[in-house]
């Protein structure tokens, strides 16, 4: 701690001191509420909304709301908010980031601000890490909300969309952030207003904000639909990187996560796929597949990255070692790994909507969130969210003891001191909970303890279907637990009779992780609620972290010292160079997070503009005028494009103009290329414009009005998602090959803005064209109706998007004749995408 923390108190002391009258107010009221009987109790929550329609705000009726919750919680779970939960509680409500140690109770501190937020009717999100946890909080803390008259529901992976609806018109909703981030991009995909499940987004609590703000930050969603190309390349691009050296043929950053070909590896490739110059534009896809292929070979580990199960390739959550089933490496990756593996490589998918976490969070009105460790991330949440972190002081004082890091020179020492300490402490009878940060050093441990005759229960992403059974007995007396960082979240270990007397649960870490956050939760498993408990990291200077970012300094300090293998390293500098190894590290890793939303921005502008184009559609919008518009922008684009100043009037490409406008919409012989050489630019746009608007008034005769607002909401709605979606795919594209610019002193994110912004610009007008074109055509016998563009199969965090239906109605056969009249089988006409 600084001079200046010492005489003014760290920042979040100054923050609480001024939440601390607040809580008194609410402390204050306790008595009051004790009195109440449950009738006049649940009375408030009406009083409290007849309060705010009469311009009282949330902050005037926090400290009286918070007191109903606390009262309420008493009478339905017995359990009554502590003081720091009720700071807690009001940091939540302010929109920052409480960070509350493991174990002080953060799921009941979320009750407060939810019910209070919740009583403006605009809806209040609980974002969970997994669909056990918001299935298990919101029959545990649901209870409190409709006792007080709210309704709570719950969003889970198996549930269609009337059942989704329903969950997110209730009060207050829990769920996990890839289902509220999916269903917001299925919303914006619809067709009509009414299967759309979301309400706006008002107010989310996000619970472990850390893991899902940060940790999956690098991760955008992704909704895809089933794509055209072969998967013959990944073979192809496989069967040549097999045949390369290493060093010779190719390098390997680890530190970058990136493999480059060199001028041998060049020559090679041109040999292998007969090719003229390798790096010609025209080559992209081949440079693209081999790049994959080393990436695979190279840099991604069985048993670490992914394991092969089922002859299947499953992804392993590099932070909680869990299998993540159905979700999969973008860009071609996860193929590579498919072809290097031997199974059956899948085909890639078309990307149909995307968005980062960032910025769906950043949609909410106010968003808040709690965790046990958030404040070495502290920097990114002011930076990326606007959020600020206030630490919350324990209910009782923390008495684990976190010891110093032991360090040794190989890794098999280091493991060898491990064992003898699993051993000895096994021995005494105290439980261990042994963190590891890959399945293979796990399973390597595990044999090690077998061989010692040490009984052990293994935590990891093979097993991770009995993780609730395996954490629950980890305080138990003699228990040895050995996990991945899986243990480091959701389930508090409670200690077993006799076990404090031990010493509570010893942690022992493996290995530092890249983050000290993941270290802090590891540690944070031990020491609850003033329970006792100790800690220490066991390191080699063979470990990743050391090998890759260590200081070359250490290791000729620690060479000269001569010191045996199996002796270990107790030196300040050793642990702060482990320190500034994580830092580094940690930095690197938010540059990443940093460019993924600095692109991300780039195509969120545009999504703004496309979804709000498309909610006018489905909010049944009058588009007549904006049709119009089109029209006029088509015709002035066709003239300006094809003449220039008047001065040049013998450059003017008159039929130009007439053959464009004819191919999209103004029907033969109405243009003469006599009559407009005579006119000027302007004359020449209002005499076109003129025969356009007349031909559109004829169209509408034709229709009835009704039929024909109807008319131009599909076209223009189709015309919007077909251009769209090939636009996500062009930036795609774009963004993998942006990075070359790099070489040529070009800024990629810059680049990518421009050039971006470009494509967006040209897409908007094919929309334009598209819209012209199909309803100038459109013809009164022709059933004209909404359909989808394109059916997701799959997203990449789960195995499939479940098919909805769009109406509960009578099932139609195949062969029976289409209900829209045209007098097709239904096959053939609206039922060819079902």
């Amino acid at each position: 701690m600084g001079l200046l923390e010492k005489i003014f108190g760290t920042y979040s002391d100054r923050e609480i001191k001024r939440i601390v009258p607040i809580v008194d107010k609410i402390e204050a009221l306790d008595e009051k509420m004790q009195r109440l009987t449950d009738a006049e109790l649940r009375a408030k929550t009406d009083e409290f909304k007849e309060r705010l329609k009469n311009g009282e705000t949330l902050d005037d009726i926090l400290p009286e709301a918070f007191a109903v919750v606390r009262e309420a919680s008493w009478r339905t779970l017995g359990m009554k908010h502590f003081r720091v939960q009720l700071i807690g509680g009001v940091v939540l409500h302010q929109g920052r980031i409480a960070e509350m140690k493991t174990g002080e109770g953060k799921t009941l501190v979320a009750t407060l601000p939810a019910y209070l937020n919740a009583l403006t009717g605009k809806g209040v999100h609980i974002v969970t890490v997994n669909d056990y946890l918001a299935k298990r909080d919101r029959e545990w803390m649901g209870k409190i909300y409709e006792f007080l008259g709210l309704t709570v529901g719950v969003i889970v992976h198996d549930l269609d969309a009337e059942e989704r609806r329903a969950a997110y018109n209730a009060d207050i909703t829990y769920g996990t952030n890839n289902e509220f981030g999916f269903d917001y991009l299925r919303d914006n995909m619809v067709i009509y207003k009414e299967e759309m499940v979301q309400r706006e987004l008002n107010f989310a609590i996000i619970d472990e904000v850390d893991s899902i703000l940060i940790d999956e930050a690098r991760t955008p969603l992704i909704i895809s639909g089933a794509g055209d190309k072969s998967t013959y390349l990944y073979k192809y691009a496989d069967s040549f990187v097999k045949i390369l050296k290493k060093d010779e043929d190719f390098k390997v950053d680890e530190k970058q996560h990136a493999v480059t070909l060199t001028e041998s590896g060049v020559e090679k490739a041109e040999k292998y796929f007969n090719l003229e110059n390798y790096a010609d534009p025209e080559n992209i896809e081949i440079q693209h597949h081999v790049i994959q292929a080393l990436k695979a070979h190279n840099l991604m580990k069985r048993d670490i990255d992914y394991v092969v199960k089922d002859g299947e390739v499953i992804i392993v959550d590099e932070f909680t070692g869990r299998l993540m089933y159905g979700r999969r490496y973008s860009d071609g990756l996860h193929q590579a790994i498919e072809a290097k593996e031997g199974v059956k490589v899948e085909r890639e998918s078309k990307t149909l909507a995307t968005i980062t976490f960032q910025n769906y969070f950043k949609l909410y009105r106010k968003i808040s969130g709690m965790t046990g460790t958030a404040q070495t991330e502290e920097n990114e949440f002011r930076e990326i969210y606007g959020l600020d972190v206030v630490v919350i002081p324990t209910n009782k004082p923390m008495i684990r003891v976190d010891h110093p890091d032991v360090v040794y020179k190989t890794e098999k020492a280091k493991f060898n001191a491990i064992v003898e300490e699993i051993v000895e402490t096994h021995r005494k009878g105290q439980p261990v909970l042994v963190g590891t940060i890959s399945i293979e050093k796990s399973e390597m441990l595990s044999d090690m303890l077998k061989k010692r005759g040490i009984p052990h229960q293994v935590l990891n992403a093979k097993y991770h279907e009995k993780e609730a059974e395996i954490i629950s007995h980890a305080g138990e007396k003699g228990m040895v637990t050995i996990a991945t960082n899986m243990a480091g979240r959701g389930t508090d270990i409670k200690l077993q009779d006799g076990v404090q007397e031990l010493g509570g649960l010893k942690i022992i870490g493996t290995e530092r992780h890249e983050s000290r956050r993941i270290d802090n939760q590891l540690r944070g498993r031990a020491g609850r609620q003033g329970d006792p408990g100790s800690s220490r990291f066991y390191i080699s200077l063979e470990d990743d972290l050391m090998r890759l970012f260590g200081s070359d300094r250490i290791k000729g300090v620690v060479e000269r010292l001569g010191l045996p293998d199996d002796e270990p390293i107790e030196s300040k500098m050793v642990s702060n160079a482990i320190e500034q190894a994580q830092k580094k590290v940690e930095g690197n890793n938010f540059e990443i997070r940093k460019s993924l939303l600095q692109f991300d921005n780039v195509m969120n502008k545009q999504r703004e503009i496309i979804y709000e184009q498309r909610r006018k559609v489905l909010e049944g919008e009058n588009l007549r005028g904006n049709i119009l518009e089109m029209v006029k922008d088509v015709v002035e684009a066709a003239v300006d494009a094809h003449t220039s100043d008047e001065r040049h009037r013998e450059d003017w490409d008159i039929k130009g103009i007439v053959t464009y406008l004819e191919d999209v919409f103004i029907p033969r012989g109405l243009l003469k290329v006599e009559e407009l050489q005579e006119m000027s630019k302007d004359e020449m746009k209002k005499n076109i414009l003129d025969i356009a608007y007349r031909l559109y008034e004829e169209k509408e005769k034709e229709f009835e009005e009704d039929q024909m607002r109807e008319i131009e909401r599909v076209i223009l709605l189709r015309a919007v998602d077909l251009k769209w979606m090939d636009h996500i795919d062009a930036m795609d594209h774009l963004k993998q090959g942006i990075g070359l610019r790099a070489y040529r002193q070009r800024d990629p994110v810059q680049e990518y803005q421009i050039e971006g912004m470009n494509m967006f610009e040209e897409m908007i007008y094919n929309i334009k064209e598209e819209t012209v074109r199909f309803i100038y055509r459109v013809q009164p016998e022709r059933k004209v109706e909404r359909e989808r563009v394109a059916e997701p199969t799959s997203t990449n965090m789960d195995e499939s998007v479940k098919k909805e239906p769009i109406r509960k109605e009578k099932k139609i056969g195949r062969n029976d004749p289409c209900p829209c009249g045209s007098g097709k089988k239904y096959k053939n006409c609206c039922g060819r995408n079902v």
